[in-house]
């Protein structure tokens, strides 16, 4: 048995998840292979070569990702194959219900039918950087809810999101972000006081979008997506994200690190963001995660 997972992953959370659905299928015997997507998708491998297909990604705007729809327009069509979704938030606000509405549409025109879809929260990679503490707590919950689900996608489970009112025009009316992101990246800037000119932000980007001369000027396209994969891994901390700089975040958090529980949570201006919908989250998926242990013991 084959697996495949298309995955666009910004900054790294998305892939992080990929890589745990990846270890707990192939724990179960299922040979898996994690495809990243960039822009040309010339590679782009065949899904009738699979038994299951996924998809996944990080929520843009209560949106799929540009990158992921232009990839349901692109793969091969076929004849009634199912598949599932996998995508991540900084978020758990069920208005990310709708975020799938437009890329399964697609997908349904060219044959694909959708099975299950999941949803993870993971720190922010913009807006505003999550404390360590709340970072290592939503790996470490993805990390015990991810094999399990993973299973119910092997046993051919049903899992799905209920729809939700006027949710099909919150979802088109936040596209527009799609189109602003892509004016917003040529407004990109770089520090020419931090800038080390080490590539690694023109080699990372998905879509090809920077461009550095042999005199170590930067050129910003017109296909920017707003992943901020080069802003949020520069290692000088040297860029401007256009208008939403104010939302930049650098560095990654330390997920592996384990938190020590008696040391004081830091505070920050942000404690009270989305404070019910974090708890809801938690308190299912720490449900899930329990009763799959007592399942196990049993």
């Amino acid at each position: 048995m084959r697996a495949i997972i298309y995955v666009f992953s910004g900054t790294g959370n998305t892939m992080r998840i990929c890589s745990l659905y990846k270890e707990e299928f192939e724990r179960n015997g299922v040979e898996t292979t994690v495809y990243p997507v960039r822009a040309n998708m010339v590679d782009l491998p065949d899904p009738e070569a699979f038994n299951l297909v996924g998809f996944a990604y990080p929520i843009h705007a209560f949106n799929a990702p540009e990158i992921m729809l232009d990839l349901a327009r692109k793969i091969k069509a076929v004849s009634l194959k199912e598949y599932f979704i996998l995508k991540s938030s900084g978020e758990p606000l069920k208005i990310n219900n709708v975020s799938s509405l437009r890329f399964i549409s697609i997908l349904k025109k060219k044959g694909y039918v959708l099975k299950s879809e999941y949803h993870y929260v993971m720190p922010y990679n913009m807006i505003f950087r999550h404390t360590d503490r709340e970072a290592i707590r939503m790996w470490k919950t993805a990390k015990a809810l991810c094999p399990i689900e993973a299973r119910e996608v092997l046993d051919g489970e049903e899992h799905k999101f209920p729809r939700m009112f006027l949710g099909r025009f919150v979802a088109w009316l936040f596209r527009i972000e799609q189109i602003a992101m892509r004016v917003n990246g040529r407004f990109f800037k770089v520090n020419p006081g931090k800038c080390v000119l080490c590539h690694k932000c023109e080699k990372a980007c998905p879509t090809n979008n920077i461009h550095i001369d042999e005199n170590g000027k930067f050129r910003f396209g017109k296909n920017c997506v707003m992943c901020t994969r080069c802003s949020f891994h520069c290692p000088m901390d040297a860029f401007k994200i256009g208008v939403l700089n104010g939302w930049r975040i650098n560095g990654a958090y330390p997920l592996d690190i384990p938190a020590d529980e008696n040391a004081p949570e830091s505070k920050h201006r942000h404690g009270w963001y989305c404070k019910k919908a974090y708890a809801r989250y938690f308190a299912i998926a720490d449900k899930k995660i329990s009763e799959n242990s007592i399942n196990k013991e049993e």
